[in-house]
């Protein structure tokens, strides 16, 4: 892989608003054949492939301006059935940051096997779809089907014939094909409810030739500037016998619920998800942590007036940046809360409710309202003279830079999020060794000399209990 390929897409296409490229069909039809002779995509139905790499957990930095964390793929194996449209991946990994760094399900203790099987079909979502569409062969097939336009490109001064077509999110899919008739990458965007309107890109290299395909024994995929994948492939099969199990139909989603139950006086924790907490201040309504997506802000933002009828949503506290707590932080904004965070995340923040949201426009996309902050280095404390919320940041965390926890004095409640995230059941056995992030928050609750009763961990645990304190020191060997 050239060094320049990886950043060559932000420069070839400005946005997805980008007009189509200009050409005709039937030169766009010669250009794909001649692609597919090349690497032998008319006669590949099947393939499986095994490799070893990398892959890294989107959205889960440390820091807001760090790469995505790495995990280390020990066995990767892959099946696709380009006529049927499925796929099989298996693989191990391990732990890659050394020390932690990062959300992802870090610490990885051991071996980790994930499987993900695709059938496509009627309902298949498209983000799914790309990961057959945008492999080399899946991409010349894909285009074929797909009223593809053509047009030339010379990029560092290499000539390119660039083939689009439309994806079914209406985002263009671009295919780079060089002057040997080779594809060498693939790009397209599809919707984050937290990074907009996303750039997704496959860059491959080190074709080799066996039986008669072509195919290539380096792959990455980057998505919003950063790796997800890196593979170096080993072995390839072409039309193996390949076998794909359609998984049982996913159950249709549940309707969004925010079922709620009382903390303390004025304060209330919302379930139905990622744990939000309700506080009841004299003119208005603090929520802490905002929920996954729109639909879920939606729902814990209806919660709260419902708890709190006459006031408005006045604080949003966000514990940490990762995406899967930031993703309905723009809902807040367009609600008119004022965001309190860490100041680590404020110019991240800024950056991200000014990216467009063109594929799914959300309620900011639509609204622009400009974003209030009230950010903290070390403590903040809101208060309306009778009720107290303390933030306080938690340095040293390796999950996250800017981590912090919620505390309620009068109520003896913490809320965090990712320091400990508690096994199913409350009489799990202690896994050693233990977190370092949860001896982080262990340690941090003796320094700031916290007087806890109960912890609302943001990831509930699945049997809905209360934790406690004494649960907490169980799990952290002390």
């Amino acid at each position: 892989m050239r060094i320049h390929s990886l950043a060559v897409a932000a420069l070839v296409v400005a946005s997805v608003q980008a007009p189509a490229a200009q050409g005709t069909a039937r030169s766009a039809q010669a250009v794909l054949a001649a692609a597919s002779r090349a690497i032998g995509a008319d006669t590949l139905r099947t393939v499986e492939f095994t490799a070893t790499g990398y892959d890294f957990a989107l959205g889960q930095a440390y820091s807001p301006d760090s790469p995505w964390p790495r995990f280390i793929n020990t066995r990767y194996s892959r099946a696709i059935d380009f006529e049927r449209g499925a796929s099989r991946v298996e693989r191990v990994r391990v732990q890659g940051e050394l020390p932690p760094r990062g959300g992802g399900q870090q610490p990885v203790r051991g071996e980790q096997a994930q499987n993900q099987t695709i059938v496509s079909g009627p309902n298949t979502p498209w983000v799914q779809q790309l990961e057959i569409v945008m492999m080399p062969h899946g991409f010349l097939r894909a285009a074929a089907a797909g009223s593809a336009t053509a047009k030339p490109r010379t990029i560092a001064g290499k000539p390119y014939t660039v083939v689009s077509f439309t994806g079914q999110n209406k985002a263009q899919v671009n295919g780079y094909i060089n002057d040997q008739n080779v594809l060498e990458w693939v790009e397209t965007w599809f919707d984050d409810a937290w990074l907009g309107d996303t750039h997704f890109e496959a860059v491959y290299s080190d074709y080799r030739d066996i039986g008669g395909v072509k195919f290539p024994m380096r792959i990455v995929q980057n998505q919003a500037g950063y790796p997800v994948f890196d593979l170096r492939v080993a072995d390839v099969r072409p039309n193996a016998a390949v076998t794909i199990a359609t998984p049982p139909p996913a159950a249709p989603p549940a309707p969004v619920a925010a079922p709620t139950e009382p903390l303390g006086d004025g304060v209330w924790l919302v379930r139905g998800g990622y744990a939000s907490v309700v506080v009841d201040f004299k003119d208005s309504i603090v929520v802490i942590e905002g929920g996954q997506g729109e639909d879920r802000s939606n729902a814990v933002i209806a919660a709260a007036k419902q708890l709190v009828p006459g006031k408005r949503v006045r604080y949003l506290v966000n514990t940490h940046h990762h995406i899967d707590h930031s993703r309905g932080v723009r809902t807040f904004v367009d609600e008119g809360a004022t965001i309190v965070t860490h100041q680590l995340n404020r110019p991240y923040f800024e950056r991200m409710f000014a990216a467009p949201h063109t594929l799914n426009p959300d309620r900011l996309q639509k609204s622009k309202r400009p974003a209030r902050f009230e950010t903290f280095t070390t403590k903040k404390v809101l208060t309306d003279g009778n009720k107290v919320i303390e933030i306080h940041h938690m340095p040293g965390n390796g999950h996250n830079a800017g981590l912090s926890l919620v505390y309620l004095p009068k109520e003896k409640v913490l809320i965090e999020a990712d320091a400990y995230n508690p096994a199913a059941q409350a009489n799990a056995p202690v896994v050693m060794p233990v977190s370092p992030y949860t001896e982080n928050l262990v340690e941090t609750i003796a320094r700031l000399k916290l007087d806890v009763d109960t912890i609302v961990p943001i990831h509930l645990p699945a049997d809905n209990r209360r934790v406690t304190r004494a649960e907490l020191m169980r799990m952290a060997a002390r």
